[in-house]
């Protein structure tokens, strides 16, 4: 961004801070679909970090940070606490320094200060290799990093506007697939989803302790990503499939029961193929998930097709696709407002977020599509339960 852009943002984000409408996207400058092929780009720009005013009619961005980051992973790389103060981003992987042309694990995790003018990498951390999902507890006081190369969870501790690594979980061996963690409200037990067995464990919390407990669910093939509403009672699983293998087979999210324990799957029900990325909507009544349908296959294969963005609604422990709307190519990162009425969705092809309106069991794509330097692989809010 040039000066006089900066300072203007500078000026709009404390706005947008007064009204609690921050979204921060996590931009991979790295990656792109060339004929619909998974392809890195050639003396790529830096990846980026944008964040967003979602308070006025219309959602755009009013910062941008270079930070490290990835689409390896499920689309929940991104993190906001719950004071708006602190974003947190992780980068899955980077370019080999020894060579270009591929890419190698990374294990960075970068500190945004979003309350800095303009906002700025307060620090830059290591984790565990291949640093994925991440979530903040509601008290704004832990972070935990999925690691997916590595097969732990990094602990962290946020602190005074500081951010440091405590420790680490043994979740599995190195090639578990550990993909996303999320805490439950409470703050006292954490999910973590790992696609390359098939498997979701949980964590318990007990102050700055985390340790594994010997309960494992069961929800789907490749569990990815995972999503809790503010309020509780049931989490949200993305299950990718076999989509490496390029079936085209429809693939599924399950519904988890965490009002009581042990957790349990209680339901299943068909989206599409790949079902890259699921959110629970802040009233707990909805959630989203983003399916691919053969967007990441080459142009002209009979089983390419157009990505959706589908609407659930979550009643009497079942979960179902109540409507649907198209979605750019290799669809990734989702983000609510406050009340629940506008979604973000990011297109990583396309590097656009484009914006959807929620009514009733209604989803609407309004047509606004808001563009980003790189693409945008993650969104987050400060998500916490509505007073």
């Amino acid at each position: 961004m040039r000066p006089g852009i900066l300072a203007g943002a500078a000026l709009a984000l404390c706005a947008v801070q007064a009204v609690a409408q921050v979204v921060v996207s996590g931009n991979d400058g790295k990656r792109t679909l060339v004929g619909g092929v998974n392809t890195l780009v050639p003396n790529p720009p830096p990846d980026t970090v944008s964040i967003l005013d979602i308070s006025g009619p219309r959602p755009r961005v009013v910062a941008e940070v270079q930070a490290p980051h990835s689409v390896v992973g499920p689309p929940s790389s991104v993190a906001v606490t719950p004071d708006e103060r602190l974003a947190l981003a992780t980068s899955a992987e980077k370019l080999d320094p020894a060579d270009a042309s591929r890419t190698i694990p990374d294990n960075r995790l970068s500190v945004i200060d979003l309350r800095a003018t303009p906002p700025r990498v307060a620090a830059t951390l290591e984790v565990g290799l291949g640093p994925s999902g991440v979530s903040i507890n509601q008290a704004g006081t832990l972070a935990l990093v999925a690691n997916r190369n590595a097969g732990t969870v990094s602990v962290l501790r946020i602190r005074e506007g500081a951010v440091s690594v405590i420790g680490t979980v043994t979740v599995g061996p190195a090639n578990t697939g550990v993909s996303h963690v999320q805490f439950t409200p409470d703050g006292r037990h954490a999910l973590v989803t790992r696609d390359n067995d098939s498997i979701i464990s949980v964590l318990r919390i007990e102050g700055e302790t985390v340790t594994k407990l010997d309960r494992d669910i069961t929800a789907g093939v490749r569990p990815y990503s995972l999503s809790i509403p503010p309020q509780g009672g049931w989490a949200i699983v993305g299950n990718v499939g076999r989509s490496a293998n390029n079936t085209g087979d429809l693939d599924s999210v399950s519904l988890i029961d965490i009002s009581r324990e042990p957790f349990h799957t209680v339901d299943v029900a068909t989206v599409g193929t790949t079902a890259e990325g699921v959110l629970a909507s802040p009233d707990g009544i909805h959630a989203v998930a983003v399916v691919h349908n053969g967007t990441g296959r080459p142009t002209g294969d009979p089983l390419r097709g157009r990505a959706q963005v589908k609407l659930l609604r979550i009643e009497n422990n079942r979960v179902r696709v109540v409507s649907e709307a198209f979605a750019g190519d290799w669809v990734q990162g989702m983000a609510f407002s406050r009340d629940g009425g506008t979604l973000l969705i990011g297109n990583m092809a396309d590097r656009t977020i484009g914006v959807y309106r929620i009514e009733g069991d209604t989803l609407r794509d309004t047509g606004d599509r808001i563009p980003v330097s790189g693409g945008p692989a993650a969104l987050a809010t400060a998500f916490v339960a509505p007073r």
